[in-house]
């Protein structure tokens, strides 16, 4: 007989339709009807309740496209503070079972309650603790799915939807994952479901039973060796309990679609402005740039270069965007959204020495004399020479 502890125990616990379940709890008016959470002309959909997804509604669907498809539907603006301040409520239930709790976004988390089962008792005892927690005082739910790993736990939450629990017992993995669709699993996208369907591996034992090699080759090494060990159920990450930032990104969709270089490069430039200062005030450096533009047909390209070494100024930063962005060779393209990210952060010891009393020179003295205005001032306080340029003009 196995022992209680000696097999781990990994929850995910998802919020069902998150957002949309928010605005419905403080407007209850709004339960049982079509809801969307996505405004304005030209953005996107957040987050859809289970009614509206009967019409096809799906998050990062265009609204026009979604009020085509259900034009009595409701759409609402999203409330991020709102739902930070929920999530906030929902995770410190999580830290009540267990301090191994692992937050992946504002509405899901990985928690490791092997430890936890001598006070609390089983998974599915401790999946139903929580759910009736969060339900009783957030007034939502929440799906929950159990298993010794976090890849098979993430892919019981999905099957449970909305408000259940499902617990996949180490012995039965194979039984329950291998009848699966090739898409479950982390990491298989639209791109690599179609190469995948063209090798003619339509479900997860079909690519269990295909030959690590024949996967690498087809794959890369790193993808085809993680959708082999996926495949047999195999996941040997921790729950982590101190997520590192690893990006800080900005995104901006304009009114109309833009297609004059000047103001695009004015949009990078207070993207990379904002992107920097939260950068800055966490105490990183960058050491990869990245730009985004999506078209207005909504064909998106990307672009991003490592520089030797982290950099932190804004100044530096913005001519990497700008150059990355000139190097498209756009001609007059009509462009929807533009966005900025620093990746590959690092620890700044250069701000830490900062903060001790030691000199800055040259753009770093300037960004550090615009951090301190800003932090007593506020964020609009001070702003690039060619925004506020660009600003009166309007």
């Amino acid at each position: 007989m196995k022992n209680i502890e000696s097999v781990a125990t990994i929850l995910h616990v998802d919020m069902d339709a998150f957002y949309a379940s928010v605005a419905e709890r403080d407007n209850p008016k709004l339960k049982g009807k079509a809801l969307v959470v996505g405004a304005g002309r030209r953005g996107v959909v957040t987050s859809a309740n289970y009614e509206a997804r009967k019409f096809g509604i799906r998050a990062a669907m265009p609204v026009y496209k979604a009020k085509a498809l259900a034009p009595h539907a409701i759409f609402v603006a999203p409330d991020m503070a709102r739902y930070s301040e929920v999530s906030k409520n929902v995770m410190q239930i999580f830290d009540e079972v267990t301090p191994l709790v692992e937050p992946i976004s504002l509405d899901e988390a990985f928690l490791d309650v092997t430890g936890s089962k001598r006070l609390f008792g089983t998974g599915r005892q401790i999946a139903d603790f929580i759910r009736n927690r969060v339900q009783q005082q957030e007034g939502i739910t929440c799906s929950v799915g159990i298993s010794h790993n976090k890849f098979i736990a993430k892919i019981a939450s999905n099957h449970c939807k909305p408000n259940g629990v499902l617990e996949i017992d180490p012995e039965r993995v194979l039984e329950f994952l291998h009848p699966l669709a090739a898409k479950e699993i982390w990491g298989v996208g639209p791109k690599t479901n179609e190469q995948l369907m063209k090798m003619g591996l339509l479900t997860v034992g079909d690519i269990a039973n295909t030959p690590r090699g024949t996967l690498i080759r087809a794959l890369g090494e790193a993808a085809g060796s993680s959708l082999y060990e996926l495949a047999w159920g195999r996941d040997y990450r921790d729950v982590e309990i101190e997520q590192i930032e690893k990006s800080i990104s900005a995104a901006e969709t304009f009114d109309i679609d833009l297609d004059v270089q000047e103001e695009i490069l004015k949009e990078f430039l207070r993207l990379t402005e904002r992107s920097v200062e939260r950068m800055r005030e966490r105490g990183f450096a960058t050491n990869t740039i990245s730009i985004k533009v999506r078209f207005a047909d909504f064909k998106t390209i990307s672009r991003s270069k490592t520089v030797d070494l982290p950099i932190t100024g804004t100044q530096e930063i913005f001519e990497v965007v700008k150059n990355l962005y000139l190097g498209l060779k756009l001609d007059r393209a009509l462009i929807r959204l533009v966005g900025v990210s620093l990746d590959g952060l690092v620890e700044d010891e250069q701000i830490k020495q900062l903060a001790l009393g030691e000199r800055a020179s040259g753009w770093q003295q300037a960004d550090q004399a615009v951090d301190r205005i800003k932090s007593r001032f506020g964020r609009g306080s001070l702003r690039p020479a060619r925004l506020v340029q660009d600003h009166e003009e309007e």
